[in-house]
């Protein structure tokens, strides 16, 4: 895996732990490639997040921040040498947490971009509740992307009725869906 993009492109990042299925270069960069803009100057969390891959490269595209959460201390180590290798140790926090346990810490902030890349065998009812808790002053009130990775025959969870699903994207067996609230372009 590398970084595909940015002021870190072309940096290769560690190796990748156990259990853990990081989305792939070519749908990372289809993902990117479809939120342009909004990643500049954004302030990310990238949930489940795994190698952290997603977020580095987020950071890499010009965010200021990102929280990378996941709840294997094997996935935290690998996140932290990935950022050590890409460069961004001070533009982002890791935590080792059960997704659903930090969300409802409450937000130290508001993110304006969130990625969410469980495992696939999770529910379409655990990832309801994680979009519910999103929604527990998470998300930015001045607008927000929210981007949901499942595997393509898996269930799509409930998102809040205010939430707008703006695209899929298919990546071998990736589905990649993005939304953001209804009336926010």
């Amino acid at each position: 895996m590398r970084v595909i993009a940015g002021i870190a492109k072309g940096r290769r990042l560690g190796p990748v732990p156990a259990g853990t299925r990081p989305l792939s270069d070519r749908a990372r960069e289809g993902l990117f490639a479809s939120l342009g803009a909004e990643v500049e100057g954004a302030r990310c969390l990238d949930l489940f997040a795994g190698t952290g891959a997603v977020g580095i490269e987020a950071l890499s595209r010009g965010a200021t921040h990102c929280v990378f959460v996941d709840r294997s201390r094997a996935a935290a180590s690998a996140i932290r040498d990935n950022l050590r290798r890409a460069g961004f140790e001070d533009t982002a926090t890791v935590v080792c947490a059960d997704v659903e346990r930090f969300l409802r810490g409450g937000p130290s902030g508001t993110a304006n971009l969130v990625f969410v890349d469980p495992p696939y065998e999770t529910s379409g009812a655990d990832l309801g509740r994680v979009a519910s808790l999103l929604e527990g002053g998470w998300l930015d009130p001045e607008g927000w992307a929210v981007v949901m990775t499942r595997g393509h025959k898996g269930s799509l969870p409930a998102v809040p009725v205010h939430w707008a699903a703006r695209r899929h994207l298919r990546y071998g067996d990736s589905l990649v869906i993005s939304y953001t609230e209804v009336g926010w372009a």
